[in-house]
C-alpha cells in the first residue's frame, strides 16, 4: 500500500502542505463556479493530483512552424484522379496564400476564414486536445486543390498553409488539460503537440506575468498548475504567458513599471 503524501510539489525544492493547497483549491473552484475551469482531485499511488484546464497566453514575437500535415492526415486520392492532380497543381494560384508572417491584408486577425472543407487540419476548439474532423478518407482532386488554395484559421490565428508558418495573435489565449504532476517542460510539450508545432520545447519558456508588471519565469521542474493555484484564479491579476526562451526577462516587483490595463511581457 502506497504511503499517502501530505504535500503537493511546486518544484523539486518546494512542497505545499496538502491542507493549504486544498484551501486554495476551494477558492479557485468557487471563482470558476459553473465553468469548465474548475479543477478535480484524485489520489494516485498515495499522491494528491489536481487536474483540469490551464490557460496559457501567447507572447511570441516570432512565427512558429507547424507540420504540413497531421500524422494521419495525408490525402488518399482515387486511382482515376491521381494523374489529374499533377496537371492541376501546376496551375494553382497563389492569390489566396498569406504572407510569411501569416497576417492578412489590413491585419484583421480576428476574422476567421476557415474553408468549408471535408477535412480540417487543425482543431476548432481550445477546450480540448487537438481533434481532427473526418468525413472521408478519400478525397477528390478538386477537394485537394481547394484545401491547398485556401488559408486556414487555427483558433482565430491565421496560418499560411503553403509555408506552414503560424503567428499566434499576441495576448490571445489557448488552454491545455494538465495535472499537478506535470512540469513546465511537459506542459510546453503538450501545448506544442496540440498545434503540431515543429519547434522544440527548449525554444520556449513560461512566465507568470502580474498586472503590476512583475514577471517571473517558471522553472523547468515547476508545476504550472500548482503555480496557477498559488497565484489565485483571477487572470486579470496574473497570467501565464509562453514566449521565446531568448527574449524573456524577469522583472521583480520593486523595479516593475507602473501597471497598465493590458499585461505585457515588455519584450524587446
Amino acid at each position: 500500500m502506497s504511503e499517502v503524501q501530505s504535500f503537493v510539489k511546486l518544484n523539486e525544492e518546494k512542497l505545499i502542505p496538502k491542507p493549504d493547497i486544498l484551501t486554495l483549491l476551494r477558492t479557485y473552484n468557487c471563482y470558476h463556479d459553473g465553468k469548465n475551469f474548475q479543477l478535480r482531485t484524485r489520489e494516485e499511488d498515495g499522491e494528491l493530483l489536481l487536474e483540469g484546464l490551464l490557460n496559457i497566453y501567447w507572447g511570441l514575437r516570432r512565427p512558429i512552424r507547424l507540420q504540413m500535415f497531421d500524422d494521419n492526415e495525408r490525402f488518399r486520392l482515387s486511382r482515376s484522379e491521381k494523374s489529374s492532380v499533377v496537371q492541376q497543381s501546376s496551375a494553382e494560384s497563389n492569390n489566396n496564400s498569406l504572407s510569411r508572417d501569416s497576417r492578412p491584408a489590413g491585419g484583421e486577425l480576428g476574422v476567421q476564414e476557415e474553408e468549408d472543407s471535408p477535412q480540417l487540419l487543425r482543431t476548432r476548439s481550445d477546450a480540448s486536445f487537438m481533434r481532427v474532423q473526418r468525413r472521408s478518407n478519400t478525397h477528390s482532386a478538386r477537394d485537394l486543390q481547394r484545401l491547398r488554395a485556401h488559408r486556414f484559421s487555427i483558433n482565430g490565428h491565421f496560418y499560411n498553409h503553403k509555408t506552414s508558418v503560424f503567428t499566434p495573435a499576441y495576448g490571445s489565449v489557448t488552454n491545455v488539460r494538465v495535472n499537478s504532476s506535470m512540469t513546465t517542460g511537459q506542459v510546453l510539450n503538450l501545448l506544442l503537440h496540440k498545434f503540431r508545432v515543429e519547434n522544440k520545447a527548449e525554444d520556449f519558456v513560461l512566465y507568470m506575468v502580474h498586472e503590476s508588471g512583475e514577471r517571473s519565469r517558471l522553472k523547468v521542474d515547476e508545476r504550472p498548475l500548482v503555480t496557477r493555484i498559488l497565484y489565485g484564479p483571477c487572470e486579470k491579476i496574473s497570467k501565464i504567458f509562453i514566449t521565446e526562451a531568448d527574449l524573456g526577462e524577469e522583472v521583480t516587483y520593486d523595479v516593475s513599471p507602473v501597471p497598465t490595463q493590458q499585461p505585457a511581457l515588455f519584450l524587446p
